[in-house]
């Protein structure tokens, strides 16, 4: 049988991306609940969600949150959006891969799509992924630790995080936390035009109330100066 030439990797994610096997679109509900009701939230996701006997994976993350400058003076606002890239390293477990995460930006056209709707992409990588990124030109914007607790239902992921602040050190022992309550995520991660997932997050999120409001946050709103 004749040798033939192997596909390169680029041109093999890209097949499996026109064939729709990989997941690339992550579908998004957030929301939030104060310290004082963590528990009772946390206890009713422990019953609603896979593994109720052993409980919830805990997560101890520092993520850094890198951006690059789009070189198109010319054109449109959204063409000038900065390319923003994520680094997550875990600090309970530094055998583990660093990961590498893209995040585009999220569609809210559409008031008939229940959930957020943006591309993802991740991949593990070594820890010299900071210093690529910076030859690469890319600025690291902002970075903060993320300490809680990650719930599984079927393909759907619900996170319970508190979010900390670094100190002047940039030391993970050196933690400010910013609020007095928890970040809640209810989030899947699917191929590209599996947009009935949507129905399927916004389902179980009413599971969840009245203890969290999960939403489609508007990241406009947030980004508009106060009056």
């Amino acid at each position: 049988m004749a040798n033939q030439n192997p596909f390169s990797a680029i041109e093999l994610f890209t097949s499996a991306l026109r064939s729709n096997i990989i997941p690339n679109q992550e579908y998004l509900l957030q929301g939030s609940v104060i310290d004082s009701s963590a528990e009772v939230l946390h206890n009713r996701l422990r019953g609603l969600c896979d593994a109720a006997e052993t409980g919830p994976e805990t997560f101890h993350d520092h993520e850094m949150c890198f951006s690059l400058k789009a070189s198109n003076p010319g054109g449109t606002p959204q063409q000038q959006q900065p390319f923003l890239l994520r680094v997550r390293r875990a600090l309970d477990h530094p055998e583990y891969p660093w990961q590498l995460r893209y995040l585009g930006q999220p569609e809210l056209g559409d008031k008939n799509q229940p959930t957020v709707l943006r591309s993802c992409i991740d991949i593990a990588c070594t820890p010299n992924v900071v210093e690529f990124l910076s030859e690469l030109g890319c600025r690291i914007e902002f970075e903060y630790v993320l300490k809680g607790y990650l719930f599984r239902k079927g393909r759907m992921k619900v996170t319970m995080s508190k979010i900390f602040r670094m100190g002047q050190a940039k030391s993970p022992d050196s933690l400010e936390s910013v609020t007095g309550s928890y970040l809640v995520e209810l989030s899947l991660l699917a191929p590209s035009g599996q947009d009935a997932v949507a129905d399927e997050i916004k389902v179980f999120a009413e599971q969840l109330r009245p203890l969290v409001h999960l939403e489609k946050i508007d990241y406009r709103r947030l980004q508009q100066p106060f009056t």
